[in-house]
Formats: C-alpha cells, structure tokens, sequence
C-alpha cells in the first residue's frame, strides 16, 4: 500500500497535535509520520497490525504447506518470473532455490517477527541475476581469483 503525501504529518504536527493526529490515522488507517532528522514511522492501530501479522503467517503456512506437498514446489516456481521478471536469467535450479529461501524468509517473518530476511533473499537473489543478464560480467565474475582484496563496504 503507497501512502500519499495527505497521508502524512510532520514529527511536529504529532508533538502539537497528538489527538488529530490520532483521529486522522484512525480514519485513514495509518498516517506516516515524517521527521527531519530520523526516520519516518507510521502511526497506526495496534488491531490493524495484528490482523496484518495474521495475514502474514496465513500466507507464509500456506506457501510451506504447499511446498510440503509438492517438493519441487511447482505451482511457486512457475509464478515467479511473473512476480520477479528478472529470474529468467537463473538457472531452474536456483529458481528453485529462491523460491524456497523466499518462503522460509516469509516464514521467518510472519513466525518470528524477523523482516529484514526476505528483502535480503530478494535482494540477494537479484544481484545475482544482474550479474548473470551481463555476459561480460558473469565471465569476470566466474574467473578464478586468489589473495586478499581487503574490507568490504557494505552499500544499503
């Protein structure tokens, strides 16, 4: 769900404001609260997130049950160019992998409140298929390397 910028206030709007702001994230479901020197947040009724945890784990159990009973989890695969178009440059066997690597993640979000798993599995995944989709890129990538190449920065 994208929220617009009607949807949001200001971190000040809150502090002066905290009953409108309230009664504005009722109606709408959910206002994002903006601040200039932290991150955004949202404001939201604590019912609302917990039949959206329940939506969560019902999708992740059903997925798992699905791959329980169809090992090679089919019906998943076949739907994952559609939902991410770039997975024509993996092999079936590392669809496969995503799919399930994909799954546990979602379980892992829904089951035990760890979100930051799936996004890495996605992100992950695509990086992979980026260097794959270039030919030049792929070879460099597959040539043989030794020695240190020192510290890795992470990018986010």
């Amino acid at each position: 769900m994208s929220i617009s910028n009607a949807d949001a206030v200001t971190f000040s709007d809150l502090s002066r404001n905290p009953r409108a702001v309230a009664e504005r994230a009722a109606r709408l479901g959910r206002v994002r609260v903006t601040h200039r020197d932290a991150q955004d947040f949202y404001l939201t009724a604590a019912d609302r997130e917990e039949r959206r945890d329940q939506t969560l784990a019902t999708a992740s159990r059903l997925f798992l049950a699905l791959m329980r009973h169809d090992p090679t989890a089919r019906a998943l695969v076949i739907a994952m160019p559609e939902v991410f178009p770039w997975v024509r440059h993996l092999t079936s066997d590392e669809v496969r992998s995503f799919t399930l690597e994909l799954v546990e993640a979602l379980s892992d979000a829904a089951e035990l409140d760890v979100d930051a798993t799936a996004q890495e599995v996605i992100a992950g995944w695509r990086a992979t298929a980026r260097i794959k989709a270039d030919p030049a890129h792929y070879a460099h990538a597959r040539e043989v390397t030794s020695g240190d190449f020192g510290p890795v920065e992470v990018s986010v």
